[in-house]
């Protein structure tokens, strides 16, 4: 296996910027995608960073991607809205859309949005932390609508996306608590990069086409194709499940029917739950009781080989301390990159130079 390649994080944060603004993203857009993108990498999810580059590029390509949409509003009572996201750019529809969700918590104390009919909003743990920093606990229940990539419980053929629960709890003056996973035993970009590396995948998380075990990325990419297995067995299906029923059905939006696929489409629907913690009248108690109960839960004996007991989002910080200024990037994700870039220049006329260029 290739050691990564090691990249200027500024500089590929411009460069990202610059391949969006060369596809036709106006400077909001490009700047929203770029950012959430490489922060993702800095964050240690590299399944939900450049590596998903290519794919973008794909369905823009195909005219599934739009680029430059806003959100549009068709339900409205108040502290209840749905919008449509009108297949634009996932990161710019999910932002758009926790804007006006933080907005009428803030007016209402809660808000329940629904997003639908958005191209592929990346990291979910980035809306909760928009959400946090504006003092706003956040729920989110997100579903993928893409081929089906994960077996249901007992099953042996995929039938569900990887379907991420996300929940962030800010606090006053101390980091919040954002969990953030998939539904499935790993998210597929974690298989992708895998793939993209030439290693193997980890044991217990991949079916072969015949329903067997295997840790070949390939059984994802390649035909015949294989399947995800679920995080924790059936408690891991039901979840997912809920998240197509919740975070999609129940407010217009797509499950993922093969009447819903779309070639080269990768969409995503999501219901948020905002509201404002101190509204509850027990601001004080939380904090208190929050930071009581991290020391107890840290002071539990270490198991065999003494590594930190961390908190939800803890290792997510840590790495962006790690990765603030050079981020390891597979040699195989960046070959990708510097291929997107000629497609951008070939079909746009552009001068983007490739993503190697970045390489610290």
């Amino acid at each position: 296996m290739e050691p990564d390649l090691m990249l200027d994080t500024d500089a590929i944060r411009g460069w990202t910027y610059d391949l969006w603004r060369a596809a036709g993203s106006n400077d909001e857009e490009a700047r929203i995608t770029a950012d959430h993108l490489i922060m993702a990498n800095m964050s240690g999810h590299d399944s939900h960073g450049l590596s998903v580059v290519p794919g973008y590029v794909r369905s823009l390509m195909s005219d599934q991607l739009q680029l430059n949409q806003r959100i549009s509003i068709v339900t409205d009572t108040g502290s209840l809205v749905v919008v449509d996201g009108n297949r634009g750019m996932g990161q710019a529809a999910a932002a758009q859309t926790m804007t006006l969700a933080i907005a009428r918590a803030r007016a209402h104390g809660v808000a329940i949005v629904g997003l639908k009919n958005a191209h592929h909003i990346g990291r979910v743990g980035h809306w909760a932390e928009q959400a946090m920093e504006e003092g706003f606990a956040s729920v989110h229940f997100t579903n993928v609508v893409s081929r089906p990539l994960v077996a249901p419980h007992n099953g042996a053929q995929a039938r569900l996306g990887t379907n991420p629960l996300t929940v962030g709890l800010p606090r006053r003056d101390a980091p919040p608590i954002l969990l953030d996973f998939a539904t499935s035993a790993i998210a597929v970009g974690k298989i992708r990069v895998a793939y993209y590396k030439k290693s193997p995948a980890p044991e217990g998380v991949l079916l072969d086409a015949q329903g067997a075990p295997t840790t070949d990325p390939a059984v994802m990419y390649e035909e015949p194709l294989g399947a995800l297995l679920a995080a924790a067995g059936h408690k891991g299906y039901a979840l997912g499940l809920v998240c197509d029923l919740l975070g999609a059905a129940i407010f217009g939006g797509d499950t993922p029917l093969p009447a819903h696929l779309r070639k080269n489409g990768m969409y995503n629907n999501m219901l948020v739950i905002v509201f404002d913690p101190g509204r509850f009248g027990a601001q004080d108690h939380y904090e208190r009781e929050t930071e009581a109960f991290i020391d107890y839960v840290r002071s539990a004996k270490r198991a065999p080989g003494g590594a930190d007991i961390l908190m939800p989002g803890e290792a997510e910080r840590n790495y962006r301390t790690a990765r603030a200024r050079r981020l390891p990037i597979d040699a195989g994700t960046v070959a990708f990159l510097d291929e997107t870039a000629k497609t951008i220049n070939g079909a746009r006329g552009s001068k983007l130079p490739p993503a190697s260029s970045t390489i610290a």
